[in-house]
């Protein structure tokens, strides 16, 4: 039996999905037998990034492997021939990109000329527009964009990092809101229920006079980040479901900053009228990011359409994989 591995790697968990290819299976990917998750994984530039990296794959492969033996089939004798891994972090044609291949080579036991690594918004474009052109919009604690024309050029928007490019994300959305509430606590604008919430969400007490100090501090303590920021966006959704005009005021902005960014890449490829994919847990579980983000879609973007992804960035990796075995595949 030969197999193939898609990966979707990222800060929380990766998971390893397993399709048969070769002999009585029609060229390109076969059916799925085998499906595993294991940890997450940091950028390749931190202390135990390589390390992370490389124990993800392998764990994520053994415990979809466990699969093959539930079906009866030996996991013995199923040969792993080629792979792709769309990783967080990875950005095209970077030295790290290179270090990620290798990486996977090795975690994988496979030649480098079988592995792809790239950035998982490649894997979920691949997955969402399997045949044809399409832009993906991914907004989770992060966020980023990438589309592609119908002759394979690709293209992205966003994505440069929490600290530089996050407008249109959880992180953002939660920052924003932490931001008017000290407005809000220092006169600088009339009180909302926004405040109470968000600090009672942090355990700050509202009427506590060194609450503020106390944000200030906590936002940047070891720990907190970008997780701790989007932590916070499910109440502005709730506050701005229940009509808070500043709650409001922040989904909408950063609805906007999504379909500039599905914007900009339509304007780059040259698509007219493209298909748009929302992906992502903000735009999955945030309604009042996800409504705004259409209509603000149809402004930026005249004669868009919001559809829903064909497959996964897992299957997408899995289509990557089985190109390699048929001839190069471009990262």
């Amino acid at each position: 039996m030969r197999l193939i591995a898609g990966f979707d790697a990222g800060q929380t968990h990766t998971t390893c999905r397993l399709a048969l290819v070769g002999d009585g299976i029609p060229p390109g990917l076969g059916p799925v037998v085998g499906e595993g998750e294991g940890p997450g994984l940091c950028h390749l530039a931190a202390p135990e990034g390589p390390e992370r990296f490389g124990a993800a794959l392998r764990e994520s492969l053994v415990r979809a492997r466990a699969h093959l033996i539930d079906a009866g089939e030996s996991a013995g004798t199923a040969v792993l021939v080629a792979a792709a891994v769309g990783a967080s972090g990875i950005e095209l044609g970077t030295a790290v990109q290179d270090q990620g291949r290798a990486l996977a080579a090795a975690a994988l036991g496979l030649a480098p000329e079988k592995v792809v690594v790239t950035g998982d918004e490649r894997t979920a474009l691949r997955g969402a527009f399997p045949a044809g052109p399409g832009i993906v919009v991914i907004s989770g604690t992060g966020t980023i964009a990438v589309g592609r024309d119908g002759r394979g050029r690709e293209h992205r928007c966003a994505g440069w990092g929490w600290l530089l490019d996050g407008a249109g994300s959880a992180m953002d959305i939660g920052r924003d809101g932490l931001a008017l509430s000290l407005q809000m606590a220092d006169a600088r604008l009339p009180e909302t229920h926004l405040r109470r919430a968000l600090w009672e969400a942090l355990d700050l007490d509202p009427d506590d006079p060194g609450s503020p100090q106390r944000l200030k501090a906590l936002v940047v303590a070891d720990g907190f980040g970008a997780a701790g920021f989007a932590r916070l966006a499910p109440v502005l959704d709730r506050l701005a479901a229940a009509g808070d005009p500043r709650a409001l005021a922040v989904m909408e902005h950063n609805a906007g900053a999504l379909a500039a960014m599905a914007a900009g890449v339509a304007r780059c490829l040259d698509l007219v009228g493209p298909a748009v994919c929302p992906m992502g847990g903000a735009l999955l579980h945030l309604e009042q990011l996800r409504d705004p983000f259409g209509r603000s879609l149809t402004l930026a973007l005249p004669g868009s359409r919001l559809v829903g992804a064909a497959g996964d960035a897992c299957q997408g990796a899995l289509a990557m994989a089985a190109a390699l075995l048929s001839g190069p595949q471009p990262a």
